[in-house]
């Protein structure tokens, strides 16, 4: 039985231009995105240049329109340059058209600035997107701190480098009141803040990246580079925690995470190499196990990859009237290969794996 259902829309991907295009264009990542159901995909602004000038917004959302085929929805830079020392011209990129601000993942000079420069951001009535990271406790980290990162010689991330930032973001939240949305979580601590700060009614919401409910550190074995990915891959814990928060609620939305990458970026020792994986091909399969493994129903995987991420990205309006359609074979089998792919990037640890389900039908105007 084929599943018909609204068009995904994407909290998190990487389409790699402005400024990487070695590594994937608006015009193979849009076709990539179209292809497996993504009409609409919200890019961070950690490009090159940063995405800090209102002005130039309107052009890149024209050009993925014109290229790919899809809607671009920005999020403009929190602090100049990200570089996290003073605010951005946060008017110029609100009258620009982004949907909301990030520092991408960038730290602060310090608490103070950030605090300083929530403060001026709540004013403008805009959202936060955070990717929580203390960077003291990430620094030179490759893998999970655990035993396979020890086992391989890696340096670890511990879950306490997201949760600490995670914990000072929420207290922050509660005293700005800005709106915060809270992007791949990876594991137990933050599920159970985010849980506890819904439980107190602050104005959060958070997504899970689709690989990190599928693969764990496990996937790393034999210095596995295509598994590496930032956050990393975590625990079996963490993993079943991430599962049980998307299924309670907890987690309001799936990312894709996508971060094309070409060849060459994967091919040295683990530590050297890039971190990213290419997700939007397998995303749909990856999708279909979690409602064959019960953690979602075909009802609830449609608010978490179409509906609540619309809403989180205040473009819900938007969403509706553009409509589209998407025809989903849940049980189609196919083999993740290089020719199978759709986008420019092969980086993905389910190369030569067969998955089941994938987009069969897309109906876009």
């Amino acid at each position: 039985m084929y599943w018909l259902i609204p068009p995904l829309f994407d909290l998190c991907a990487r389409l790699r231009e402005p400024g990487s295009q070695q590594h994937g264009t608006l015009k193979s990542e849009g076709r990539a995105a179209l292809k497996n159901g993504f009409l609409h995909v919200v890019v961070p602004p950690d490009t090159d240049p940063v995405l800090e000038n209102g002005s130039l917004l309107k052009g890149l959302r024209e050009r993925a329109c014109q290229d790919g085929g899809i809607h671009l929805h920005v999020l403009g830079a929190l602090t100049a340059g990200l570089a996290g020392e003073r605010p951005a011209n946060v008017a110029g990129l609100q009258r620009g058209g982004c949907i909301a601000v990030s520092n991408a993942g960038k730290p602060f000079t310090n608490d103070m600035v950030m605090l300083r420069t929530l403060e001026y951001t709540a004013t403008f009535g805009l959202k936060v997107f955070f990717y929580p990271n203390e960077p003291s406790l990430a620094a030179g980290g490759v893998a999970h701190e655990g035993y396979i990162a020890s086992y391989h010689g890696l340096q670890g991330i511990p879950w306490i480098a997201e949760t600490v930032a995670l914990s000072k973001q929420l207290l922050m939240v509660e005293e700005t009141g800005i709106a915060a949305h809270f992007s791949q979580l990876s594991c137990k601590s933050s599920v159970d803040l985010m849980r506890w700060a819904k439980g107190k009614g602050l104005p959060v919401t958070c997504d899970v990246a689709m690989h990190q409910l599928h693969l764990t550190d496990d996937n790393i074995e034999g210095f596995n580079a295509l598994a590496y990915v930032l956050p990393p891959l975590r625990s079996n814990t963490d993993q079943q925690a991430l599962r049980d928060g998307l299924k309670d609620g907890t987690i309001d939305a799936i990312c894709s995470h996508h971060e094309p990458l070409n060849l060459t970026a994967k091919k040295a020792p683990f530590a050297e190499t890039t971190p990213g994986i290419s997700n939007f091909d397998t995303f749909m399969a990856l999708a279909c196990d979690l409602v064959r493994d019960g953690v979602l129903t075909p009802q609830t995987l449609v608010e978490k990859i179409c509906l609540n991420p619309a809403k989180i990205a205040g473009v819900n309006a938007d969403y509706e009237r553009i409509g589209g359609a998407v025809v989903v074979d849940p049980d189609k089998a196919w083999q993740v290969t290089p020719e199978a792919m759709y986008s420019q990037g092969k980086n993905t640890p389910f190369i030569g794996q067969t998955l089941k389900g994938r987009v069969v039908e897309t109906v876009f105007d």
